[in-house]
């Protein structure tokens, strides 16, 4: 059995949010966020190719009902839920036959907020980073400004660079925000 290296972001409010109805339906939801492609790529299912994109993963309802001890209507309940929450979307993937898996299609998964919380990849830079600002989550006079926005533009002035993303100050908040995407900010 090989394990996949890597990692993903999950929040803590997990285990207070109203989505979930028991820790059995938390798991799954880790489960599909850490499972899900983190690029468009092709994937085998039952010999059948798929094709996945970024944040998207492979989640046959009646097998992952048994995996998780759980009946088939809950969790295609707990699915649609997630659904009519907007945290997923789903799709299906026209598939063969086969006796593992002997209905004509399989259903993907699309994780709706997956960039923004999966945006950030570490760097081997990112390790080095030893900023006290970023560390400390604090703002003091002593901390240097390494950049700022033009006149006009946008408004805010970076303050400290960690991998691929830049902790800004706009109107007196600190926000991360990522160096090449145009998304709104994160607070810190």
């Amino acid at each position: 059995m090989s394990y996949r290296s890597g990692y993903f972001l999950a929040f803590r409010s997990i285990w207070n949010h109203p989505a979930f109805k028991n820790h059995i339906e938390r798991g799954v939801w880790l489960y599909m966020v850490s499972n899900a492609s983190h690029k468009d790529k092709e994937l085998k299912f039952m010999e059948n190719p798929v094709f996945v994109k970024r944040g998207e993963l492979i989640f046959p309802l009646r097998k992952n009902a048994n995996i998780w001890k759980m009946p088939y209507s809950s969790m295609r309940s707990f699915i649609l839920r997630l659904k009519k929450k907007k945290m997923i979307d789903i799709r299906v993937a026209t598939t063969k036959p086969d006796h593992n898996h002997p209905y004509k299609s399989v259903s993907v998964v699309s994780i709706i907020n997956y960039d923004k919380f999966q945006q950030y990849d570490l760097t081997p830079d990112q390790y080095k980073t030893t900023s006290s600002a970023l560390l400390n989550n604090n703002l003091s006079n002593e901390t240097n400004i390494i950049g700022s926005a033009k006149d006009g533009d946008k408004g805010y002035k970076v303050i400290s660079e960690w991998g691929h993303e830049q902790i800004i100050i706009r109107n007196g908040k600190k926000y991360r925000k990522h160096k090449w995407k145009d998304i709104p900010e994160i607070p810190i």
